[in-house]
């Protein structure tokens, strides 16, 4: 797979691990930023070499990868497992780890802890946290914490529940508002990047245009400075319910399937393994092996 360098702000090809504040240039020079989610360092990997700027290790993870209905079964231990595989395989792109359910909401102090294990024992660039109001604190603290935050505000989907469900938020104009001063509050406490998600795209323009820092968007509309996708939402790898601003780039569910089928099929009529899949052993040193063998049978 190959990829056009990307170009540094003097116009030189960028090398090593993406610079944070390149991160608010690439939003003044109007250059889109590209997000992706991956959960293990093949699919780092696979990202890396496409190109993109950030990875997040989001909390999504419990669905797609895991299984569950939602994201708040995701545990801390889990998520640095995830973690520490996508750094693994990734180099240049920021690794976003996404803190899960349960392991901020508490204090501010549970919040440090919980971005500290991200940042020593998983080699997470920057953490995300979502929602606002008491969320500032958090972030005033991890910031003052010297840990890089990423915003989260729209739909949450860790306090779905309390939102009525997966629905787009700020669509009443009081319900804009707030959103558009939750996104300024955010970026004064601190945060490098916010996301918009499930949000009108009047609504993410406007926050866009207010802010010094990116926004990334995930049906949000065209304006954000990014976007972002789940892995396996963009593969077709997720048979789930996939939201309106979804676009499968692939469908590899049914290729994966037919070739599971094809492999299934050829073990049980003996087809595989051939024997240029099998390793073989000198006449005279099988001829040892079968002496060897006799002797055992024989006592």
């Amino acid at each position: 797979m190959t990829t056009r360098p990307r170009q540094g702000s003097a116009g030189t090809p960028a090398s090593g691990k993406l610079p944070l504040p390149e991160l608010a240039e690439m939003k003044q020079r109007g250059e889109r930023i590209v997000m992706i989610t991956a959960y293990d360092a093949p699919s780092g990997r696979i990202a890396d070499a496409a190109g993109v700027d950030l990875i997040l290790v989001g909390d999504s993870a419990a669905m797609v990868v895991l299984g569950h209905d939602s994201t708040v079964p995701a545990t801390v231990d889990e998520m640095l497992m995830l973690t520490r595989a996508v750094t693994r395989g990734a180099d240049r792109p920021l690794v976003i780890a996404d803190l899960p359910f349960g392991s901020y909401q508490v204090s501010d102090e549970q919040a440090v802890e919980t971005a500290i294990r991200f940042v020593k024992e998983a080699s997470a660039d920057a953490i995300k946290l979502e929602g606002a109001g008491v969320m500032l604190s958090r972030v005033r603290a991890l910031t003052g914490a010297g840990i890089p935050v990423m915003a989260h505000v729209g739909l949450t989907p860790q306090t779905a529940t309390m939102l009525g469900g997966f629905k787009a938020q700020g669509r009443s104009a009081a319900k804009a508002v707030q959103l558009y001063d939750d996104a300024l509050a955010l970026q004064a406490a601190g945060c490098f990047s916010i996301v918009l998600e499930a949000v009108p795209s009047p609504v993410a323009a406007r926050i866009t245009e207010a802010l010094d820092i990116p926004t990334i968007g995930i049906g949000a509309g065209p304006d954000c400075d990014g976007q972002v996708l789940v892995w396996h939402d963009l593969l077709g790898l997720y048979e789930g319910h996939a939201p309106r601003f979804v676009k499968q780039y692939a469908e590899l569910a049914p290729t994966i399937g037919a070739a599971v089928e094809r492999y299934a099929s050829e073990v049980r009529n003996g087809a595989f393994p051939e024997e240029k899949h099998t390793y073989s052993m000198t006449d005279k040193e099988l001829a040892v092996f079968e002496e060897a063998l006799a002797e055992v049978r024989a006592n």
